[in-house]
């Protein structure tokens, strides 16, 4: 079967033939620029005073010939002394905290005319029906926003259960343009599982999207050998070279999750085609958005770091889009590929001036001509907190093994980093029979409670690295998971900050002595609020500031919260079922037997 998202982009024939008429001069373009020179990422080279046709959604023709094109009612545009760069494409994202419609205005303005994001955020607590009102959520937008399907590799069994029925029917939608990333240790662990859903992306001309981080050798080769097509997870040259070597492309990471763009800019000193480096987000976060901004300063950090402005240019069009099997439509600007198109300074700043989108101006002068759509999210969507009761300080209550006398051996999720964890053994005394936080070894309490497939199943456990004294920071957002996730060191601030999160219907709190310091409400599907971009990133800030106020030392604390769910960073994790060490992918009890 065909690239259905490949079928989507393209033009018809009448379509076609009415851009040929155009490029052989028998009837005048809808628009023409003119004086400007245009970044050819084909060639590699930047071609001066050369002029462009475009033809409703479609670049008609390219070069010298191209100024003949203008007619009585052509529009004109002027790049005198300017660049012309192809509209940029993030290859790699996702969409937490915020919806489409507040996002879109700074993917806008910052020159970004197509967008492939993850939807795996979406269909823990929506199923199938909450990926394709994401899905529709993207639809009729000012520029291209694509999918990926979720591959769903949870730490909770009982949230591993997306039907191979309902991964082909997004997999056939002309908007999905592969299977989102699969952490490597579940996909070697279990091959048998994942193999129909890697085989039924494949069938159908679409990608799979990688995620090796910390792979090596032997396992890396087996993860290749699955059909993985790209990885995020670089964090060195030397990483991102070996799987270069393996066909692999590589997407150099700098956003708010990590930033590895400076160190993998050592590879340009390798010697090696860079064809395959694709330049990414994996994701940003509000306040990073507004304070910052999105792709075009990635690749203003990419030229900044040594990349010849061209290359870094490709690394966010045409590699990507040659990843998805797109560039003959995205990616470029060349006869018969849409009309994305900047206006910027020179091939070395990345600032837009005007940014074009499917032929049409939806950015010019700092104004939008174009505004984003902003979907109505379903009542279904606002009703994924399930709860049956309010949450209680004896729900986080650990009751050592019965007959237990003395110390007890428990295993503890111990911080490497923000974002890493080890398990670590740890001898704690119950009183009572109850094992007690213990601030004095920063170790604290960490419970995942689920409030959606098995409402109100919950596991409580140990954290070590947290650095909260007193008070609890609680978020439903979890990811890969419908758990509300919850750290604290002291019960009655755990119940106080999970049930506020119970009460909004999904959000991030952070309390203390009693009192509610922050919040942050997260009403559709748990994970995302209804705020614009400049509200929702001062609520962000504010949650992240009273965390930090507990001891939190993270430079994210709500990001090293949520993550302790998920399949995706080692190595010991936490659901509602239990511990989940990655290394054996096997859950764990709280002792150690």
């Amino acid at each position: 079967m065909g690239n259905q998202a490949f079928q989507k982009l393209m033009c018809n024939a009448d379509q076609r033939a009415a851009l040929m008429r155009v490029a052989s001069g028998v009837e005048p373009a809808d628009a023409v620029i003119l004086n400007g020179s245009v970044v050819n990422v084909y060639t590699g080279e930047i071609m001066d005073n050369c002029p462009v046709a475009i033809k409703g959604k479609w670049i008609a023709s390219v070069g010298a010939d191209s100024a003949s094109a203008v007619g009585e009612s052509t529009l004109v545009l002027d790049a005198s002394g300017k660049t012309l760069s192809p509209g940029l494409i993030d290859g790699h994202t996702h969409v937490w905290f915020f919806t489409l419609g507040a996002f879109l205005p700074y993917a806008i303005k910052g020159g970004v005319t197509t967008i492939i994001t993850e939807t795996m955020e979406f269909l823990p607590m929506g199923g199938y029906e909450g990926v394709t009102e994401f899905l529709d959520s993207a639809g009729e937008q000012p520029i291209k926003v694509l999918g990926t399907a979720p591959a769903l590799i949870s730490t909770s069994k009982a949230q591993s259960n997306f039907s191979l029925e309902n991964l082909e029917k997004l997999l056939d939608r002309d908007d999905i343009v592969g299977l989102g990333e699969s952490f490597w240790q579940a996909v070697l662990q279990a091959p048998e599982a994942m193999a129909p859903r890697f085989q039924a992306a494949l069938d159908r001309g679409k990608r799979l999207e990688g995620h090796s981080a910390g792979a090596r050798g032997k396992k890396l080769a087996a993860y290749a050998a699955t059909g993985i097509s790209s990885c995020h997870e670089p964090i060195t040259a030397e990483e991102a070279l070996e799987r270069l070597r393996l066909g692999i492309y590589v997407m150099v990471r700098e956003g708010s999750i990590r930033k590895d763009l400076e160190s993998i800019s050592r590879i340009r000193h390798a010697g090696v085609d860079l064809r395959r480096l694709i330049l990414a987000t994996d994701s940003i976060e509000p306040t990073e958005l507004v304070e910052k901004g999105y792709l075009e300063v990635v690749v203003q950090k990419a030229i900044d770091c040594g990349f010849d402005p061209v290359a870094a240019i490709q690394m966010a069009s045409l590699n990507v889009a040659e990843h998805f099997g797109l560039d003959s439509v995205i990616g470029g600007i060349a006869p018969g590929r849409r009309a994305d198109i900047l206006v910027i300074p020179d091939a070395k700043t990345i600032a837009p001036e005007v940014v074009i989108s499917d032929g049409r101006i939806i950015y010019k002068d700092r104004e939008f001509l174009a505004a984003p759509r902003k979907h109505r999210y379903s009542d279904s969507s606002r009703r994924s907190m399930k709860l049956p009761r309010p949450v209680t300080a004896s729900d986080f209550d650990i009751c050592a093994a019965a007959g237990s006398k003395g110390p007890v051996t428990v295993r503890v999720i111990d911080m490497v980093s923000d974002l890493v964890s080890k398990e670590s053994h740890v001898e704690v005394f119950p009183v009572e029979g109850k094992i007690r936080i213990d601030p004095g070894r920063d170790i604290i309490k960490i419970s995942a409670i689920d409030y959606c497939h098995n409402p109100g199943r919950s596991f409580t456990g140990l954290i070590k690295g947290f650095g909260i004294k007193k008070g609890a920071i609680a978020c439903s957002a979890a990811w890969d998971s419908t758990n509300i996730i919850v750290a604290g060191a002291g019960e009655e601030d755990m119940a106080q900050a999970a049930e506020r999160v119970r009460e909004m219907g999904g959000g991030a709190v952070v309390c203390k002595d009693g009192h509610i310091a922050a919040e942050l409400p997260l009403p559709i599907f748990a994970v995302l609020s209804d705020l614009d971009m400049e509200p929702l990133a001062r609520r962000v800030k504010s949650v992240r500031r009273a965390a930090r106020d507990l001891g939190m030392p993270f430079c994210d604390p709500l990001l090293s919260l949520c993550i302790q769910t998920s399949a995706a960073i080692p190595y010991l994790k936490i659901c509602e079922e239990g511990l989940v060490n990655l290394k054996d992918g096997k859950t764990y009890p709280l002792e150690v037997r």
